[in-house]
């Protein structure tokens, strides 16, 4: 840190990686460390929120949450956070919890959002516009997911039914070289602070 500023190289270096982890041929990338400076996690936290546009984001369990969330009480526009979490995870009423099945680098498992949630979202120009916000983006499985499943509702408010769109998708870090950029990038633009 020089001066006492803290730079998103300095973050970069935190972060540690557990090869063959939870299994054999997965690199794990740990970015727990950035939680335990607060210096660096605002850092990080502002400037997430500088690449976020919309009022909507919608984040998976579960270190989406730990980087999305705060930006519901910083100057970020965010107004709502849609979580996604696993399975018995999101207590729902009949007929409102929406199963999300997804592929991951290391297998298969299924996310689940309320659609209640969603409906508390803003509307802007007849569109709720929703940000995807993820920790890591790998193959960018999940975040396709999301969107297709997302952009698949509409949204009732006043009787009016109003479309879902991805506007962005933001990531804290990417692994390039599993190229998931550029398949989240025929559905929208992708911003990663950091890149290995």
């Amino acid at each position: 840190m020089k001066n006492n500023v803290v730079t998103l190289e300095e973050a970069k270096k935190l972060i540690k990686f557990y090869p063959d982890w939870p299994k054999e041929g997965v690199n794990f990338v740990d970015l727990l460390p950035l939680l335990s400076d607060a210096k660096i996690f605002s850092v990080i936290v502002e400037e997430l929120g500088k690449h976020v546009t919309t009022p909507n984001i919608a984040a998976p369990e579960a270190r989406g949450f730990l980087f999305a969330a705060p930006l519901l009480v910083t100057d970020s526009k965010t107004h709502t956070l849609i979580t996604f979490r696993k399975n018995g995870k999101l207590p729902a009423k009949e007929g409102d919890l929406q199963k999300v099945a997804i592929v991951k680098e290391y297998g298969e498992d299924s996310l689940y959002f309320r659609k209640s949630d969603l409906e508390n979202s803003l509307v802007t120009d007849g569109v709720v516009e929703v940000t995807i916000l993820d920790d890591i983006l790998a193959t960018g499985g999940t975040s396709i997911e999301m969107a297709k499943h997302l952009e698949a509702l509409t949204v009732t408010k006043d009787g009016v039914e109003y479309p879902v769109k991805v506007k962005e998708f933001v990531f804290l870090a990417d692994l390039s070289f599993l190229h998931g950029k550029e398949l989240l990038e025929e559905i929208a633009p992708v911003y990663s602070l950091i890149s290995f």
